[in-house]
């Protein structure tokens, strides 16, 4: 059951992916890939400024080297603004006008083109949250058993026949 879990993660993955490229195409964020376009909703999260680390937080990233580098991209679009903290070398990110008026044109399509079509779905709300639980969970699951993979050493047991399996 497992690997027919990954297996549906992986193809949902990717289905979502070309479900935010197109919706982001329609509303003039075409030129975005896809961390790029997730990267500028997180930014725009409680509409309030973010710093590259938050963000990669936030994403579950282990380093912000790809943040920092969509981070450049999409200031150079001019989709998000570098913002110096007052006394600090530390900067946060937050979007543009032009591009607030594009993820507000993204939630509207996202809307009639999604949430619309999933209200036959009975108690859909209860099967989203529990899922979305249910996949945090796992995920901490998952990043545990990569930490655990770090230092991890599966020692074969001799088998007979095998050399060193007689004792001498």
């Amino acid at each position: 059951m497992t690997t027919e879990f990954e297996w549906a993660v992986l193809r949902f993955e990717q289905a979502f992916q070309r479900f935010c490229l197109q919706v982001g195409s329609m509303c003039g964020l075409g030129d975005l890939s896809y961390p790029e376009l997730v990267l500028l909703h997180v930014i725009r999260m409680q509409d309030r400024p973010k710093t590259a680390v938050v963000i990669a937080r936030q994403l579950n990233m282990d380093g912000i080297t790809n943040v920092q580098y969509s981070l450049r991209k999409l200031l150079k679009y001019k989709l998000v603004a570098k913002i110096k903290g007052g006394n600090s070398k530390i900067y946060t990110y937050d979007v543009t006008n032009a591009a607030a008026g594009m993820l507000d044109e993204y939630t509207h399509i996202r809307q009639d083109m999604l949430t619309d079509q999933t209200k036959n779905i009975e108690n859909i709300d209860k099967k989203l949250y529990e899922t979305a639980k249910l996949i945090s969970m796992l995920t901490g699951t998952y990043d545990e058993g990569s930490r655990i993979s770090a230092t991890y050493s599966r020692i074969r047991a001799p088998q007979n026949g095998d050399a060193g399996s007689k004792e001498k």
